[in-house]
């Protein structure tokens, strides 16, 4: 009942108008504005700053460079396993599993398709059919870059113009289609085992996208999906390589093919992962 009084609130909320004013607010660089952020939000979620590469706050220009904060060498390890799928960033799993046909699923009675989650052609989506997904939340007090879950060549990234609902638990389990309403950056890749998916999700306070492809992206919620130009920076990446962040907190969605990657046991709803750990394992290619 709760969830779906949120839902509604957030249907009547102007969420890009809140998002754009906190937009602003985290690149407020009055020193003592966006320490006072930084220092309550690091109190308030229990942010690890003994990780964190810069000093905290005073090395920081504004609260979303403290947001999208770069860790010091060697806090996070990249599993060295050869055909081992990593976790692209810090979160909790919503689910992973396999994809249906062409439906991948959201929460208890709620799903949505393939065409509609990647916002392309046909033939790129029977690529994922009876494939695997993983749908990773990263909650706000967590590390907000995204990594490389495998290595390969980035061939294709989209954005898809959209809404920008909270991608909380509550809004989850109970806004069907969710993920393909909101705002998205969809990432193709070409690897050794076939054809693999990153999507980044956005979300209500979630600023903007950046990628070092792409820049900034602002949210937009009408137009048509852009294809962006990837020829600012090299389009191979190695495992656990930045892909990039999120300015403010969302969810990424990883999609493989199908007979090609299993999904450790471990990797269920609720479960923690951090960015570099062993999520699954390749088996195969894709036929």
């Amino acid at each position: 009942m709760l969830a779906r009084a949120f839902v509604a609130l957030q249907v009547i909320l102007p969420k890009h108008w809140l998002t754009a004013i906190t937009w602003r607010i985290a690149r407020i660089r009055n020193p003592r504005v966006k320490d006072f952020l930084i220092t309550r939000f690091a109190r308030a979620f229990d942010v690890n700053l003994d990780e964190v590469e810069l000093e905290v706050p005073g090395e920081f220009a504004t609260f979303n460079e403290f947001f999208t904060r770069e860790l010091k060498s060697g806090a996070r390890a990249i599993d060295d396993d050869d055909d081992a799928v990593i976790s692209p960033v810090d979160g909790t799993v919503s689910f992973a599993g396999d994809i249906t046909r062409d439906r991948v699923y959201q929460a208890k009675g709620l799903d949505y398709s393939l065409g509609d989650l990647l916002a392309t052609d046909l033939e790129e989506v029977e690529r994922y059919v009876d494939g695997r997904f993983a749908t990773i939340y990263l909650a706000p007090y967590n590390y907000h870059r995204v990594h490389a879950p495998f290595a390969g060549e980035l061939v294709a990234a989209r954005y898809v113009p959209g809404d920008l609902f909270s991608v909380n638990e509550a809004t989850v389990s109970a806004l069907r289609g969710l993920f393909r309403r909101n705002e998205r950056l969809v990432m193709h890749f070409r690897t050794d085992f076939g054809p693999a998916v990153l999507i980044f999700v956005g979300a209500l306070n979630v600023g903007s996208i950046s990628t070092p492809w792409t820049g900034e992206i602002r949210p937009r919620k009408t137009g048509v999906v852009d294809a962006l130009d990837l020829s600012r920076h090299p389009t191979r990446v190695a495992r656990g390589d930045l892909l990039g962040w999120f300015n403010m907190g969302s969810t990424v969605i990883v999609l493989m093919p199908p007979g090609v990657c299993e999904w450790d046991d471990d990797l269920v709803p609720g479960e923690t992962v951090r960015m570099g750990e062993e999520i699954g394992e390749i088996k195969g290619t894709a036929g």
